[in-house]
């Protein structure tokens, strides 16, 4: 029998105790699925449960957050899928938030020397992180270059927003399927995409460490935030109303979201207030129609809230960065087709050939099947000439390039009964929330 130490089971036995308790309810609501997430309080478990929902693809409605401020937190969320109906696969999701937010059941040990790399799966690619100033036609040049370097692109995602542009690629040999790891190579991809890529405070580099590790969205904001790309929109019209107030009673800063509802709005909010170091302790959040409203009572990780107009300007602009920057603008182009060595060079290629420029791209490769989705406009940033789309996919293939028709911004937006039902009641009072005892549950079980 295997033996721990003292100090192994001790802590086998907090995380016993501090298990999260997660409830999928598709029986309380009748527009909505209920999910609620008890849990010991740890920087970032919040961020894993939105990024769990975010993940399997539902759409919060409604739902707010409360903590004693101590040791403990509730959540609760209404999701709906994408077209507005109750989660089907409930038992799915739960499956997932409990994987995401449950802990191993004891530490992990390090594998003898001789076992590392002899799984039986595919090795886990190369991950290629890239940032620098946009320009029309950038996007067909890395995946020219990675081309020509005998790059085979697994996976990737790229976003663009005030003038610049982050990019994660997954890449491997194209010959053995292996990950690159050869310095020597690392170094001539690195160098040849850096010249591309004409400077910025990052450029190109290959991670290989916890490259499987990597929540894409969330390293695509941390990019963009590390170069500065929130401040360089300070002078732009706001679209999207951020505030930052004081609660000095209660020791809380109160930040408040009012924007268009989209996709992943409270991931990309909750990860950027982690990402800056700050606790939500309490929080509440509704849609109505397209109409998305969010308050967050927060503190630094030290326990203190915002303390200096500078702090304060530097989460609004993340915030309103992190929110503008995933609405991607264009139309949407959706590729299914069979992949094949430089297929992304040669469909980027044709796209800037047709004066069309990429602001967003999602590439899949699953088995030999390439799905990938790209934004395109003119190369001045304005809508593409609709003959124009019409060439291009004649030119790459009736069969495998189509427009989406349902804009991917409006896909979670609340439309029709099913979907106002879901979020019609209005925002939570979070004044009263925190005056509430929190052992009655009559705000878990509405649904109004």
């Amino acid at each position: 029998m295997e033996r721990y130490h003292p100090s192994e089971v001790y802590e086998l036995f907090v995380r016993h105790m501090n298990t999260p308790r997660v409830v999928v309810d598709n029986g309380v609501c009748a527009t909505a699925t209920l999910v609620q997430v008890h849990s010991a309080r740890k920087h970032g478990v919040l961020l894993e449960a939105v990024a769990a929902l975010s993940d399997h693809g539902v759409c919060v409605r409604k739902g707010y957050i409360s903590s004693d401020d101590g040791r403990w937190f509730m959540d609760v969320f209404h999701v709906t899928d994408a077209s507005g109906r109750k989660v089907a696969d409930a038992d799915a999701l739960l499956a997932r938030l409990e994987s995401s937010l449950t802990a191993d059941a004891l530490p992990p040990r390090t594998p003898p020397a001789a076992a590392v790399g002899n799984g039986a799966g595919p090795a886990m690619p190369t991950l290629l992180e890239l940032v620098g100033a946009d320009r029309p036609g950038l996007l067909s040049e890395v995946f020219a270059v990675l081309h020509d370097l005998r790059c085979d692109i697994a996976d990737a995602r790229a976003w663009t927003h005030g003038g610049r542009v982050a990019a994660l690629v997954f890449v491997r040999d194209v010959e053995t399927g292996a990950p690159i790891d050869d310095a020597a190579r690392v170094r001539r991809v690195e160098s040849r995409l850096r010249h591309v890529l004409r400077g910025g405070a990052l450029g190109a580099r290959m991670v290989r460490e916890d490259a499987a590790a990597v929540n894409m969205d969330r390293r695509l904001h941390q990019l963009l935030n590390e170069d500065g790309e929130a401040e360089c929109r300070a002078d732009q019209a706001d679209a999207t109303a951020v505030a930052v107030q004081d609660w000095g009673e209660r020791g809380y800063s109160v930040v408040t979201v009012s924007c268009r509802d989209r996709p992943k709005l409270l991931f990309d909010v909750v990860c950027t207030l982690t990402d800056l170091d700050y606790v939500v302790y309490h929080g509440t959040f509704d849609t109505d129609g397209d109409h998305a409203q969010q308050e967050f009572y927060i503190r630094r990780l030290d326990g203190r809230p915002i303390s200096s107009a500078a702090e304060r300007r530097r989460v609004i602009q993340c915030l309103q960065a992190a929110i503008e920057r995933r609405a991607s603008e264009g139309v949407r182009l959706e590729l299914r087709i069979t992949d094949r060595r430089g297929l992304l060079a040669y469909v980027t290629r044709v796209f800037r050939e047709n004066s069309l420029s990429v602001t967003h791209a999602e590439i899949t490769t699953r088995g030999d099947k390439a799905m990938n989705v790209f934004h395109v406009t003119d190369v001045a940033g304005r809508p593409a000439d609709p003959k124009t789309i019409d060439e291009v996919i004649q030119r790459i293939g009736t069969e495998s390039l189509r427009v989406d028709e349902e804009r991917w911004p409006r896909l979670c937006s609340t439309e029709g009964d099913a979907g106002r039902g879901g979020g019609g009641a209005g925002i939570f009072s979070l004044g009263s929330l925190v005056k509430k005892n929190l052992a009655s549950l009559g705000l878990i079980r509405s649904c109004s």
